[in-house]
């Protein structure tokens, strides 16, 4: 079986392009695949982050591709659906996680569609967490010329179906990400780091941006009492003045360890080593990423009962689930959490690892191929 992969790969880095790698891989196991890659992801002036690419320090999985796509030029979008028809394949994969993706992927997906060619979608975000008047109409024009819209949360499946009554839809958890290395030593990950062998550790891991809630996490503090310390890791999308204001308000900034910078994925295993707990304050999500790296390396977390959250990590019973998102209900949680059994939840992360492999993902959409196929 021939499989084309249209996304976003090495040397880009980032979330989605670490997902699609491992997807690839995955798919690729018993199937040719070749990855289509962009020339131009973002516009400089629309990415508001240092560098879209990897850098030497980062542990991406380098991918060979065929770059064809430059997201902001139609003149590439239909040729780069000649070349993939050209290539002949019987399944082609996209990931789409941004309306801004829609114009440049909608032309390929109609061209494939109209040759027969059968079409699958991995939703990172039906609809993104900060909306725009025009992310469902270009959501809906792109999802109807896909045979099999791929979900990883209930809130995903239900902003589809909202949009696409009648689309095909197969809702699997977010695998796990693996290739982050082994957990270090909690002692020498937490001198690295500068932090107190003697406190408490909670991580707040990934991008800043409003919908995440940092600032809750911030305000949670000074409710938990000095026997905790707070690092915030993450390359922060917009200002980051707020988040000083808060952490100032907070009386405990000498608690408050701050890498506002994106973190090599060399530096991975030292934040999540270091930890005690993972967590992750959001005001709105589907799934995380940052779930399926806490896994990785058995850490527990703490989580707002919104989007996909609950369903992913309190349901399996991988950490403790706030009440509402908001400082005091976070607060809450922490305690609960440091005042049972932290090893329950290990255990129950490590059992769940498992079976949330990229090598069973993958497995659930060549089966709908083959069940297609076979009609």
């Amino acid at each position: 079986m021939r499989i084309a992969y249209l996304s976003v790969f090495y040397p880009y880095r980032g979330g989605i392009a670490q997902y699609n790698a491992h997807l690839l891989a995955a798919l690729g196991s018993e199937n040719e695949v070749r990855a289509f890659n962009f020339t131009r992801q973002y516009p400089g002036f629309l990415f508001p982050g240092q560098t879209q690419y990897v850098t030497p320090q980062d542990k991406a999985t380098p991918v060979e591709s065929t770059r064809l796509l430059d997201t902001a030029n139609p003149f590439t979008w239909r040729r780069t659906g000649r070349a993939i028809l050209k290539w002949k394949p019987d399944m082609v994969v996209f990931s789409y996680w941004n309306s801004y993706f829609a114009p440049s992927h909608i032309p390929v997906a109609r061209m494939l569609h109209r040759h027969g060619v059968m079409t699958v979608t991995v939703v990172h975000n039906a609809i993104p967490h900060e909306p725009k008047f025009f992310d469902k109409p270009l959501a809906r024009r792109f999802f109807k010329y896909n045979d099999l819209l791929v979900s990883m949360s209930d809130v995903v499946t239900r902003d589809l179906r909202s949009l696409c009554p009648d689309a095909r839809i197969l809702q699997r958890q977010h695998p796990v990400y693996d290739h982050f290395g082994k957990k270090m030593d909690k002692k020498a990950a937490q001198e690295a780091l500068g932090l107190d062998p003697k406190l408490r550790t909670l991580l707040f891991f990934g991008l800043i941006r409003d919908y995440k809630g940092l600032d809750l996490l911030i305000d949670a503090m000074p409710q938990l009492g000095p026997d905790y310390q707070l690092v915030i890791a993450g390359e922060c999308y917009g200002s980051f003045e707020k988040y000083e204001a808060h952490i100032a308000a907070s009386g405990c900034a000498d608690r408050i360890h701050v890498f506002n910078r994106y973190i090599d994925d060399e530096e991975v295993p030292r934040f999540f080593s270091a930890a005690d707990l993972c967590v992750l304050p959001y005001r709105s999500a589907t799934q995380s990423g940052i779930t399926a790296i806490a896994l990785h390396f058995d850490v527990p977390m703490v989580a707002t009962p919104v989007g996909g959250l609950a369903e992913s990590i309190g349901q399996p019973g991988l950490g403790v689930m706030a009440g509402e998102a908001s400082a005091d209900a976070i607060a809450e949680a922490i305690r609960h959490f440091f005042d049972g059994s932290p090893e329950a939840f290990i255990t129950n992360i490590r059992e769940i690892k498992r079976t949330q492999t990229w090598p069973a993902f993958a497995q659930k959409i060549l089966d709908f191929y083959t069940q297609q196929s076979a009609q």
